[in-house]
């Protein structure tokens, strides 16, 4: 299905064109880190350690790269707060929101069907 393209950059807006911008933010969100970063901050925001504890397995860098491609692209806000350390917290913007309602089906239908999948 494809809409037309409400910036003018170009015809219209097909994931499937080679050319098309939505692949970019495909990839995005269909990345792991992404997708569970996403989630985590569902119910509020998180400081980055708490991110990290909780996303366990991804390190420090991948997460750093991972919030930035996400703040960049509009799913999170990032604040930083006057204090010694430096206080930053990471929240879900209202596209943020909008977008951790499918990919929360799509975490919940994985773990559902998990043992199908490896059987």
């Amino acid at each position: 299905m494809s809409t037309l393209c409400a910036t003018g950059k170009h015809d219209k807006h097909d994931v499937y064109a080679a050319q098309c911008p939505c692949r970019d933010v495909l990839d995005l969100l269909a990345n792991k880190w992404a997708a569970l970063a996403i989630g985590a901050l569902e119910d509020g925001p998180l400081r980055f350690g708490v991110l990290q504890r909780q996303l366990q397995g991804i390190s420090p860098k991948v997460l750093t790269a991972t919030l930035r491609r996400l703040e960049e692209n509009g799913f999170l806000h990032r604040e930083i707060y006057p204090a010694v350390p430096l206080h930053v917290e990471y929240s879900l913007t209202e596209l943020g929101h909008s977008v951790s309602v499918p990919l929360s089906a799509l975490r919940t239908w994985v773990e559902a069907n998990l043992d199908q999948l490896t059987a």
